[in-house]
């Protein structure tokens, strides 16, 4: 399967993204919006980025329909028109071509509902909001499914440290992969990257752990129970968004849980197929709690399966088991 062209476009697009990202979070998030607990400035960047991203896919692939989070029905009221004339203004300042129309119509392209068969994108335009609002970690995440399987996926982390054990030094990295063709980082902005491998850490306990950073998003408390279960000597890696499968699928962590927090919720899709076909071909592996495969041809949620857990591959078996044994 050739996808060299999907591979190609979908870096530019998240790429192009982060510049928009990166430039509402250094010029719109200050200390004032911080105490007031102000979240615009993660909607503008929310929808600008769904909108070049689209866009972008739209230029290249015009037949190929997305699956992607946000609409325009709040911006298209009075009370909206401010934030779309800031949505506007930031697109534009990327790409000044864009105009109010064209944003729209993009922004509302995200509108497929995904399935079994067929081919579409799916699209997170902001995975991390409070981490992008902080000044974290926060990515944007963009894949290809062709019926109902991830080939392709793109993640942008514009905050990540290219080395963790340095974090002063240079930020900003996207990791791609296609099937059956290995997994990639490079600095964003760059041409040049080079293979991911996960971590051949083998005894749990000596694993280092990654998860949420907020307990809304995954079960601390769960998570500390399954660590103590494994006598694992190591702090947990707390980091927002699928940075976290970034993390994992270069080595910087051996094992991702996202435990369950509510038995009704589900998944969405976007929240994890770019970063799952990255860790795949990385050398990990990644299912539900029960072990599971996670199924992408549902629609728009992964109806079947429960939590995440992603993995080296080779602490997949051990980690499982202590999942199970505490959560029962």
């Amino acid at each position: 399967m050739n996808l060299e062209q999907e591979l190609n476009v979908a870096i530019q697009a998240v790429t192009t993204a982060a510049k928009l990202c990166e430039n509402v979070r250094t010029t719109l998030v200050t200390e004032d919006t911080a105490i007031k607990k102000d979240r615009s400035p993660v909607t503008i960047a929310d929808y600008g980025a769904q909108a070049l991203i689209i866009h972008t896919l739209r230029q290249a692939f015009p037949f190929d329909p997305v699956v992607a989070e946000e609409d325009t029905k709040d911006l298209r009221t009075a009370q909206g028109a401010g934030l779309l004339a800031k949505v506007v203004d930031k697109v534009q300042e990327v790409a000044p071509g864009l105009n109010k129309a064209t944003i729209l119509e993009a922004i509302d392209g995200g509108k497929h509902p995904g399935g079994r068969t067929g081919r579409f994108w799916t699209l997170d335009p902001i995975d991390g909001t409070k981490g992008f609002l902080r000044g974290d970690q926060y990515a944007i995440a963009l894949a290809l499914i062709e019926e109902g399987e991830v080939v392709l996926g793109a993640l942008a982390c514009p905050r990540l440290p290219e080395n963790l054990a340095n974090p002063g030094g240079a930020v900003g990295q996207v990791f791609y992969a296609a099937r059956g063709q290995g997994a990639y980082t490079r600095p964003l902005g760059s041409s040049t990257g080079h293979r991911t491998h996960v971590s051949t850490t083998a005894s749990p306990a000596a694993a280092v752990f990654c998860e949420s950073v907020e307990s809304g998003h995954s079960s601390h408390g769960h998570s500390a129970k399954i660590v103590a279960r494994l006598n694992v000597q190591a702090a947990p890696l707390r980091v927002d968004s699928q940075a976290k499968y970034a993390a994992v699928a270069r080595g910087d962590a051996d094992v991702y849980l996202r435990l369950p927090t509510r038995e009704d919720y589900e998944e969405k899709i976007w929240d994890h197929a770019a970063g799952w076909i990255v860790v795949q071909e990385s050398g990990g592996k990644v299912t539900d709690i029960y072990g599971k495969p996670l199924d992408f041809s549902l629609g728009r949620t992964l109806k079947v399966n429960k939590g995440v857990v992603a993995t080296n591959g080779t602490l997949h078996d051990d980690i499982l088991a202590a999942v199970g044994a505490v959560l029962g």
